[in-house]
């Protein structure tokens, strides 16, 4: 039987609650978390969309307003930071990327909230130097770290020397249901009548290789004119990328959209979904593309193998070789056959492993672990009330 408790104040924080896939993740969690256990509040140097997104759920939220950790503010907003974790009664803090994992981490630790959490959802490689030895220590202060994929849990483990033991693996989850349905005439409408579109849904940022996408489709042109690409998403390459499709001569096939709220139409007008990164961990883009039921073509890099079973569930093509890309599109767009079984496959394995009440049920099971295993420090935060997990 369940024991019987107060909700368990937890505070899952990131630096900005933007489009990005951990920015995702953190909401969905704090929307969908059991409020008979769980009383979740978010916190942010920066609002963004999802801000609204949980306001309208009914989440709380705290605004940590610091711009720079160099400026004279900080001691005083720190302060106020532990105010809000004392009044709150905060059982669990749980940051979901580096700038708050090397804030809220050692604060949370020195003012005592009984469980410090951080994640790992990408290869450190990507976080700027000045803050990857911040982040290995505060390895040493986290009760866990939690990575989205078995890639990056190899990897802290031999390149970052952390402990397996704590290591706790949480799946991205999915909502299927958003990705089921069929294309509006609308969107059809956007593209020429007869043409097979290969496209992306990303942030888009340096690491995503975008350019080989572009590079690797304009070298196609001769052989499969039919080819339109579809990019979905704003960042820091936007620009860059643009310019790239005018000296590709791509003007008149290549379709930008901006970063959308619902990506599910734009998922449904593609036909090859092609995931170039140079790096990734357990990509939120290529789980909605699979869920889509689209035909996908994914580097051979971080999580992506953990979803795209080759000649399975989609295709795998070496990281940056345009050419190997090039081929798989070629094959893809020359058999319809092949993308609608890889396509049926795809979506049949997102809804049988990565569903996102898989992915908040694996959270909270972690969130109460690690509770349980220090009963003196959390028994009395909720509302001064008892906190016991399930059993």
């Amino acid at each position: 039987m369940p024991a019987t408790h107060d909700p368990l104040p937890v505070l899952l924080m990131a630096r900005e609650l933007g489009p990005g896939g951990s920015e995702r993740q953190l909401t969905e969690i704090a929307k969908r978390l059991d409020r008979n256990r769980f009383s979740p509040v978010v916190g942010y140097f920066r609002g963004g969309m999802r801000l609204d997104e949980l306001m309208e759920a009914g989440v709380p939220t705290i605004h940590v307003d610091i711009l720079s950790f160099k400026r004279p503010d900080v001691l005083s907003k720190t302060l106020q930071f532990r105010r809000f974790l004392q009044d709150q009664h905060v059982g669990i803090v749980h940051t979901f990327d580096y700038p708050l994992t090397c804030f809220a981490v050692p604060a949370a630790r020195l003012f005592g909230v009984p469980v410090v959490l951080s994640s790992q959802r990408g290869h450190r490689d990507l976080i700027p130097p000045s803050y990857r030895q911040l982040i290995r220590l505060t390895d040493l202060l986290v009760d866990g770290i939690v990575v989205n994929c078995h890639a990056v849990q190899e990897d802290l483990i031999s390149q970052e020397d952390v402990a397996r033991r704590k290591i706790r693996l949480c799946y991205n989850g999915i909502d299927c249901d958003r990705f089921d349905f069929a294309m509006t005439s609308a969107m059809r409408n956007k593209f020429a009548p007869g043409s097979l579109t290969v496209g992306c849904v990303s942030v888009m940022r340096p690491e995503k290789n975008l350019h080989l996408l572009l590079s690797a489709v304009a070298s196609l042109a001769p052989s499969l004119p039919e080819l339109q690409v579809v990019l979905v998403g704003s960042g820091p390459e936007e620009s860059r990328l643009r310019e790239r499709a005018r000296q590709l001569n791509m003007g008149d096939r290549c379709f930008f959209q901006r970063s959308e709220k619902d990506v599910a139409p734009w998922l449904q007008s593609i036909d090859i979904f092609v995931l170039p990164s140079s790096t990734e961990a357990l990509s939120n883009s290529l789980m909605e593309a699979m869920a889509s039921g689209c035909a996908v073509v994914a580097s051979r890099v971080g999580g992506n193998p953990e979803l795209v079973r080759d000649g399975e569930t989609g295709v795998l093509f070496t990281s940056g070789d345009e050419r190997d890309l090039a081929d798989k599109i070629r094959l893809l767009a020359r058999n319809g056959t092949l993308r609608s079984y890889l396509g049926h496959n795809a979506k049949k394995l997102i809804r049988q492993y990565f569903r996102l009440d898989q992915s908040v049920d694996r959270m909270a099971a972690i969130y109460e672990e690690f509770v349980s295993a220090k009963p003196d420090q959390a028994c009395k935060l909720a509302s001064g009330g008892t906190f016991l997990p399930n059993s």
